[in-house]
């Protein structure tokens, strides 16, 4: 009688349980299946795609989604992500589904049109310096905004250029980084 009340029950409540089971363990299956990079942050694509496998896990598991429904979406977003991690690696699709990192800072120097570019503030660059555990701006080497949203600070020294292949505006560092 209190089941009803709450809105739920004995048998809606089983179902949910039955449910949240199979999902985790399609889940982990799939993962193992496709490895760890199919959760992986490292590209705004990766990240929808994240977000997606997350929102179906909750739909399925909370009954909004038939059982059978939710993990034919999970083993598709999985497929997904696999055939586009696999693409991506051999760099079909690379320049399709993410930005290309961009540079920030060259040296102390912000580049404020990469800001803008990048819709980032000054103060939000500030923070990440902090966070970085930078004094000054001569401690800065490079600032890069990745493809996945962070912040890599690169402190002042001999910059291998291999690193900042591929980055926007890593010419502004010049020759001799």
């Amino acid at each position: 009688m209190l089941l009803e009340l709450l809105g739920a029950s004995w048998t809606r409540l089983g179902a949910v349980l039955v449910a949240a089971c199979a999902v985790y363990l399609a889940v982990i299956l799939l993962t193992r299946l496709a490895g760890v990079r199919s959760l992986a942050k490292m590209s705004s694509f990766d990240f929808a795609a994240t977000v997606a496998v997350g929102s179906a896990v909750a739909s399925t598991s909370a009954g909004s989604v038939p059982l059978t429904a939710g993990l034919l979406v999970l083993a598709l977003l999985y497929a997904l992500q696999y055939v586009v991690a696999t693409l991506r690696r051999r760099n079909l699709l690379h320049g399709l589904v993410d930005n290309p990192p961009i540079l920030l800072m060259a040296g102390p120097q912000v580049l404020e049109a990469n800001l803008r570019h990048a819709r980032i503030s000054r103060e939000e660059l500030w923070s990440q310096l902090r966070l970085a555990g930078v004094h000054s701006r001569d401690q800065v080497g490079a600032v890069v905004f990745e493809t996945t949203g962070d912040m890599s600070v690169l402190r002042r020294g001999d910059l291998d250029s291999e690193l900042l292949q591929g980055v926007r505006g890593a010419e502004a560092l010049g020759p001799a980084r």
